[in-house]
């Protein structure tokens, strides 16, 4: 694997953790899984979770900040969700997602989006299906263990811990802004890292 081509080091990627996997792998998955430890965790080639970041980032980039929805119910993904947020004016949903915001008009928090990140398909499986009544592609941070019926585009990842999403929403924040040419380059990027994985 060609460091070149790496969103962010590979020893960053490593330390994160992001290819860490769990005990169980679904059908969906098996494409990303490099291999099992002796432990009987599954692992993730980096270079294919580095591939789809990038996919992923250059799709995302697309659309504008007021047309993205992110939710994200898994608390380990608020600090990184929020802070991608406030970079770039996506809006998101952190906690409990309230049924039908996606498709009730007469709620009165109704949101109307056309693009879903949703952090982990089944914690936030009631939104994912909203997103999908309402015909708007859905991107999906999914382990190994995740089933990505009705996922448009899959970032294959440890979508559990701190350090992993902290790495997916820094990789992620930087290359929307870049793209979108809110930023020159990666030295305008005034964010860390470390500012996506604090405790």
């Amino acid at each position: 694997m060609a460091e070149d081509n790496l969103l962010i080091p590979l020893d960053e990627y490593l330390k994160a953790g992001i290819h860490i996997g769990t005990k169980y792998k679904s059908k969906d998955m098996s494409n990303f899984i490099y291999k099992i430890r002796q432990d009987g965790l599954s692992i993730f080639n980096i270079e294919a979770i580095n591939n789809r970041l990038n996919v992923a980032a250059e799709f995302i980039s697309k659309y504008k900040p007021e047309d993205i929805l992110i939710i994200c119910r898994r608390e380990n993904g608020w600090v990184p969700v929020n802070l991608f947020s406030e970079i770039t004016g996506v809006r998101n949903i952190t906690g409990r997602y309230p049924p039908g915001l996606l498709t009730n008009t007469n709620l009165d928090n109704y949101i109307e989006a056309k693009l879903a990140i949703v952090v982990d398909p089944l914690p936030d499986r009631n939104a994912l299906k909203d997103s999908v009544r309402s015909g708007m592609p859905i991107v999906a941070l999914c382990d190994t263990n995740n089933d990505c019926k009705n996922v448009d585009l899959v970032i294959p990842c440890n979508n559990k811990g701190k350090k992993s999403l902290g790495l997916v929403f820094y990789v992620l924040a930087k290359e929307y802004m870049k793209r979108r040419k809110l930023i020159k380059s990666e030295k305008d990027f005034k964010y860390t890292l470390e500012d996506f994985s604090k405790e």
